[in-house]
C-alpha cells in the first residue's frame, strides 16, 4: 500500500487510522512524503510506524508512487490518496480481483464524495475521444447501479490496486506527467499491453475531491489540458489521433454551452474575464505540451513494441467506454 503525501498532515493521519482497520489482509504501508513542511512525515512514522520515504522535494504523484512501487515488497501494490479513508474490507475486496483471472492488472475502488456518501465520486473511467478522461458515475446519487463486480476502462488513481508483474512489464507512472491523467495513461497503456481491469464495489472509499489542488486551480487546469494532449499523443491510434481537434472543439463548446446554463467545470470560472483567464491556461498548457511530444512519441514506438491491441481494437476499446460529450461538460469533475 502507498500514499503519497504532500502538507496534508490531518488527511493522512485520518487516511493511516482507516488502513490500520482492514480485515483480512496482510499488507505494509509505504508513505511517500514529498518534502512536507507540517510534519506529516513524522506524524507517520511516530504514530503508526509506517516505512516512510522523505523526499526533499515535490516529486510530484507519479514520482512519489514509482519510488513506492519499488519499494513494495508484494505481488500486489495499491495506491490510495492522503485525502481518503476506506472501509475495513477495503484491501481484501480489491485483491479477490486478481483471483479471477490471470490477465487482470488492476482493480478498481467504489469511490464517493467525502462531503456526501449518497453520491458516487468515481466508480472506474471512462474516456473521450480527445484524450479527456471522467470517472464512471461521478456526481450520481448512489442507488446501487454500481454494485456489481464488473469489467471497467481503469481505476481511478486515488485508490487503486496493480499487479506487480504488470507494473514490471509495462512500467509505473509517466513521471513526465506530474499529477492529473497519469492513471488514465497508465491505465489505458496497461490496456494496449492485454492487461484487464475489474471494478470491485466491496472496496468503498470516501474521498475529499480537489484536496491535492483546488477545483478552481489554473494550475489544475493546466495539468489535466497539457497531460490530455500527452496521453493522446503517446496512446491513441493514429485514425483517432488525426481527429483530435474536431473532438476537442466539440467539447469546449459544449462546455461554454453548459456554462451559459449554469453547469459544468466553467461555471468555477464565473464573469468574462475569468472565462478569458480559462481559455488562456488551457492554450498555454497545448502549448506546453509540444516540447514533450517528441519523447512521447519516442514512448509510443515502444508501447508499439509490446502492444497487445491492434490499433482497430484500441478504437473500439475508447468507443466501448467512451464518455458523452453532454456528460462530460455538464459535470464537475
Amino acid at each position: 500500500m502507498v500514499v503519497v503525501n504532500w502538507n496534508r498532515r490531518e488527511y493522512l493521519r485520518v487516511c493511516l487510522e482507516s488502513l490500520a482497520c482492514q480485515r483480512g489482509a496482510s499488507f505494509e504501508v509505504i508513505v511517500v512524503d514529498n518534502g512536507s513542511s507540517d510534519g506529516s512525515a513524522e506524524m507517520a512514522r511516530s504514530e503508526f510506524g509506517v516505512e516512510v520515504i522523505a523526499n526533499t522535494e515535490n516529486l510530484g504523484y507519479c514520482g512519489a508512487n514509482n519510488q513506492g512501487f519499488a519499494a513494495a515488497r508484494g505481488r500486489f501494490v495499491a495506491v490510495l490518496n492522503n485525502d481518503t479513508a476506506v472501509v475495513p474490507e477495503f484491501l481484501a475486496n480489491l485483491r479477490q480481483a486478481f483471483d479471477r483471472a490471470p490477465d487482470i492488472g488492476m482493480a478498481a475502488a467504489k469511490v464517493l464524495v467525502w462531503e456526501d456518501p449518497s453520491r458516487i465520486d468515481k466508480a472506474g473511467h471512462l474516456i473521450y475521444p480527445d484524450g479527456q478522461n471522467r470517472g464512471r458515475g461521478t456526481g450520481e446519487v448512489d442507488r446501487g447501479q454500481y454494485d456489481s463486480e464488473e469489467e471497467c476502462l481503469w481505476p481511478d488513481g486515488c485508490a487503486a490496486m496493480y499487479r506487480k508483474t504488470m507494473l514490471d512489464a509495462i512500467g509505473g507512472f509517466d513521471e513526465d506527467f506530474f499529477m492529473f491523467g497519469d492513471d488514465a495513461e497508465l491505465g489505458l497503456r496497461a490496456r494496449i499491453a492485454g492487461w484487464r481491469c475489474l471494478y470491485m464495489p466491496g472496496a468503498e472509499v470516501r474521498h475529499h475531491r480537489g484536496a491535492s489542488l483546488d477545483a478552481g486551480s489554473t494550475r489544475r487546469i493546466f495539468l489535466i489540458e497539457r497531460n490530455r494532449v500527452l496521453l493522446a499523443a503517446k496512446l491513441f491510434p493514429w485514425s483517432l489521433l488525426l481527429l483530435n481537434p474536431f473532438y476537442f472543439t466539440l467539447r469546449l463548446a459544449g462546455g461554454l454551452l453548459a456554462a451559459a446554463g449554469g453547469k459544468g467545470e466553467m461555471t468555477r470560472f464565473p464573469g468574462l474575464a475569468n472565462k478569458l483567464r480559462l481559455v488562456w491556461t488551457i492554450m498555454r498548457a497545448d502549448v506546453a505540451a509540444l516540447p514533450l511530444l517528441p519523447r512521447m512519441l519516442h514512448k509510443r514506438r515502444a508501447i508499439r513494441r509490446m502492444a497487445k491491441l491492434s490499433p482497430a481494437e484500441i478504437r473500439q476499446l475508447i468507443k466501448r467506454y467512451r464518455v458523452p460529450v453532454r456528460a462530460l461538460v455538464e459535470q464537475s469533475n
